[in-house]
């Protein structure tokens, strides 16, 4: 490793061409050589672009003005190129489809050493040299498309260590990965970072999930600007967080709700360790109280009839699944990557017809209906925004829905200006889309069906991507939608989100359903979260190392954080 693989940023501002202030302003950095560091901050922060200039895609793929001065590994980014970058800083995008380029995952390795005109014998070697490490070696003739969600980052890390560069930067990695899968990524990460004394820039929103293993220093970014550079304990203990609406790690929460003093805790980063003064009794106390009961939900509202459904050639995901939403329902389906919860999402919606079996909404079959029919009753926002925008500026997609359906002009612009405050997205109206951040452009397909009022409303990852603050107000606001009868399923690897807002969790296994319990019961199963690739939360783990009721502890915290105890 080089003795100068370190970045520094000297009084860097930038302004993309297309935005008429600054993203980022004055910043002040040095990431020492070898170090890990976290980079956290609300949407629009400058996190990605904070990321895009040690890596060059800033300024040269994207345009702008850029005052002072960044240097990488002892070169001037801007006097550099991407390509002369890429051998020094490997970049794991949030999507790792949009790295792929090879036709299997062996091609897609070599890539990079095919364009240096490396040997062929040394790109074999290097490629299997990699794909053994990363425990991907059974998996050379696949399309990369084809593995899993955590394969799929395996082989997005594959592609750029196989450059031996001495930096890793990685935007979001936890994004699409369920919770286990994201705890071994983030294991993986920690492990390149200390076999191979690499420089690590994890920019992240899963904070909790990062802090499993160990970060040098926390960012914070705000308004394009460092508000906070210190260790991840200093940073926890202060109110930087809970002022910038960012989220912090659950355990936290429930030092909060016990009235722990966050100043007198040692390893506050870390559940594990963490301790204070009287800290059992006062866990103890706050876990003597009894959870409100969750809202029942009784009139069955979307009902699937023995369901089998397979994709050509594969085993069936689907083999007589049953199940039944009722009305108000706001239901979690939960499961490891690539077991089928989008693809029920498909089913219902029509885009993707069962190879047997029957979906009604209201006792009426679906089955004859056409997916524009369907849409008139089941809203569905993907996972990936930019599969669902069609326009150019935001104000005209989420109105769009309503202009198809012959909503008057005025009308239109009233709901849409509604709709966007609501998520946060009134100040972007006459944006171009192309100009959001992925969490932006996630916010804007929400409401875009939001704003059609479906009876049923199909989320997928939701919050990938979406800072706190957020995340909050939109979870409230489908919450307000939901208590007045909207029914609401969400498919989410985000263990907090299926905590504080669902009153229902499937768990989706091979063929077809794990459990259907509420939330808490199913993170504190350790064989139901194993089976199915989820991870109990840090409640969980706080409650088994003081000896509490885990279930009962969980709902006094999350009923806390909702406003809905009060705790002396």
């Amino acid at each position: 490793m080089s003795e100068q693989s370190g970045i520094k940023f000297d009084h860097v501002s930038f302004q993309y061409y297309s935005q008429a202030e600054p993203t980022l302003r004055d910043i002040n950095l040095t990431i020492n050589a070898g170090e890990k560091v976290l980079i956290v901050g609300p949407s629009g922060s400058g996190k990605s672009t904070l990321g895009n200039l040690i890596n060059g895609i800033i300024p040269h793929n994207y345009r702008g003005d850029l005052t002072g001065t960044v240097t990488v590994d002892g070169i001037n980014v801007a006097q550099s190129s991407v390509f002369d970058l890429s051998l020094k800083v490997g970049t794991v995008l949030q999507n790792a489809n949009d790295q792929f380029v090879g036709l299997t995952m062996a091609e897609d390795m070599a890539f990079g050493m095919e364009n240096d005109d490396t040997p062929v014998p040394e790109m074999h070697q290097r490629v299997n040299q990699w794909a053994d490490y990363l425990n991907l070696k059974d998996h050379l003739t696949q399309a990369p498309q084809s593995l899993s969600g955590g394969q799929k980052q395996r082989v997005a890390m594959g592609d750029v260590l196989i450059d031996e560069g001495d930096i890793m930067l990685f935007d979001e990695p936890l994004a699409a990965l369920d919770p286990a899968t994201g705890y071994q990524t983030i294991k993986l990460i920690d492990q390149l970072h200390s076999e191979f004394k690499m420089t690590v820039v994890i920019i992240e929103h899963r904070l909790e999930e990062v802090l499993t293993q160990s970060v040098d220093r926390l960012i914070v970014l705000n308004d394009g600007q460092i508000v906070a550079n210190d260790t991840p304990d200093a940073i926890l203990k202060s109110d930087v967080m809970q002022k910038l609406g960012l989220r912090e790690p659950l355990y936290i929460e429930a030092l909060k709700a016990a009235n722990v003093d966050l100043n007198q805790v040692t390893h506050l980063d870390d559940v594990e360790q963490l301790a204070a003064p009287h800290l059992e009794q006062q866990l103890a106390k706050l876990a003597t109280g009894d959870p409100k009961q969750p809202h029942a939900a009784s009139q069955p509202l979307l009902s699937i009839q023995n369901l089998k459904f397979g994709f050509a050639d594969q085993q069936p995901l689907f083999k007589d699944l049953n199940l039944t939403i009722n009305q108000g329902d706001h239901l979690a389906l939960v499961g490891q990557n690539g077991i089928g919860k989008s693809t029920l999402s498909k089913l219902i919606t029509g885009f993707l017809t069962p190879n047997r079996g029957q979906i009604s909404l209201n006792g009426q079959p679906l089955m004859n209906d056409s997916i524009k029919e369907r849409a008139d009753h089941i809203g569905y926002v993907m996972q990936d925004p930019d599969k669902m925008i069609s326009q150019v500026l935001v104000k005209a997609e989420v109105g769009l829905g309503l202009k198809l359906r012959g909503v008057s002009d005025a009308e239109i612009e009233s709901r849409v200006n509604a709709i966007l405050k609501i998520c946060g997205l009134y100040p972007y109206r006459n944006w171009p889309i192309a100009a959001l951040s992925f969490g932006q452009k996630k916010r804007v397909t929400i409401a875009s069906i939001l704003i059609l009022e479906p009876a049923v409303i199909i989320l997928d990852e939701p919050t990938a991507g979406q800072d706190f603050r957020h995340y909050t107000e939109m979870m409230q606001f489908l919450t307000q939608l939901n208590r007045q009868g909207t029914t609401l399923i969400t498919i989410t690897h985000d263990m907090h989100l299926m905590l504080e807002y669902a009153n229902r969790t499937v768990v989706l296994g091979n063929q077809g359903i794990l459990a259907d319990t509420n939330p808490v019961a199913v993170l504190s199963d350790t064989d139901l979260c194993q089976q199915a690739d989820l991870r109990p939360t840090s409640l969980y783990q706080l409650a088994t190392r003081f000896n509490l009721n885990p279930q009962t502890f969980t709902d006094l915290v999350i009923e806390s954080e909702l406003g809905g105890a009060s705790h002396e």
